[in-house]
């Protein structure tokens, strides 16, 4: 058996195994998120706006 395999011991339809990427590229998104917002000084914005835009 594979790690691809489900409890039953069939393998996981196509929607079930793009469904499992997703979820696992959603928390790696969160966390990296999670990460980038604590490490980011509050004062100190990476991309300031223009005086003139709005």
């Amino acid at each position: 058996m594979t790690k691809d395999r489900t409890i039953g011991g069939e393998a996981p339809t196509r929607e079930e195994r793009l469904a499992a990427k997703l979820r696992e590229n959603l928390r790696r998104r969160k966390s990296q998120a999670r990460d980038m917002s604590a490490n980011a000084p509050e004062s100190d914005p990476s991309l300031p706006k223009p005086q003139g835009e709005r």
